[in-house]
């Protein structure tokens, strides 16, 4: 008896399947597209409100400088906005006087400017019949940019 072998079966080579179309994307994609865009959204809007509220409190340390009526009461109105910005930070800080109130003014300054610097007019010279308005400016720069980091800050 003869056996009869199977007929040989012709197979086909495996053909890969056509790649998805990358539009639409899936809905993953969709729900993560979202999600950026909302977060982009509030991030803007918090950069926004803080750049609001920092050009708000340079106007008010600016306005309150500029009603003062002379030098020495120039000097006196930024002693008090720092004291009130000091309060912020520390609430024991605006009783320090001398040397102390202009060392806590220059920590994390780079470069110091109170102790020994433009800043030190600070001490005596709301008291002074009269000061030089150049030191006054000079004091102004580096009294405006603590106040507003120690106001932005807290």
């Amino acid at each position: 008896m003869k056996l009869q072998s199977a007929p040989t079966l012709q197979l086909k080579d495996v053909h890969p399947g056509i790649a998805p179309d990358w539009w639409p994307p899936a809905p993953g994609w969709w729900l993560l597209l979202g999600i950026v865009l909302l977060l982009a959204l509030w991030l803007g809007r918090w950069w926004l409100r803080r750049q609001r509220h920092r050009r708000e409190l340079a106007r008010y340390f600016d306005e309150a400088v500029a009603r003062a009526a002379s030098p020495p009461a120039q000097v006196a109105a930024m002693s008090e906005l720092l004291r009130r910005a000091a309060r912020r930070i520390d609430p024991q800080a605006d009783r320090l006087q001398g040397d102390a109130w202009l060392a806590f003014l220059d920590a994390g300054l780079k470069p110091p400017a109170f102790l020994h610097g433009p800043g030190a007019l600070l001490v005596d010279g709301a008291f002074r019949p009269a000061v030089d308005p150049a030191a006054v400016e000079a004091l102004r720069v580096v009294a405006r940019r603590r106040y507003l980091r120690w106001m932005h800050r807290a």
